[in-house]
């Protein structure tokens, strides 16, 4: 996925496609230890992708539904 046309995105399509692109990064990982898929190149891709629109929506401000998972800390 080109730069530009992540930026073209909105703030909603953004985190869309970040839930997409995760979704899609996880089933090709398990099919990959499953042995049913060899496809690193396309594993390798979809990291860049997710880092990509990780970066924009960085940049804009916008928490993406990764990137806000609350942590809580028991003390």
């Amino acid at each position: 996925m080109k730069p530009d046309k992540v930026r073209n995105l909105t703030d909603a399509e953004l985190s869309h496609q970040e839930r997409d692109l995760n979704d899609q990064l996880f089933k090709l990982k398990f099919q990959l230890n499953m042995g049913q898929t060899e496809s690193l190149k396309k594993i390798r891709g979809l990291r860049r992708d997710i880092a990509r629109v990780k970066t924009i929506a960085r940049e804009r401000g916008v928490a993406t539904s990764v990137t806000t998972g609350a942590t809580t800390e028991k003390k």
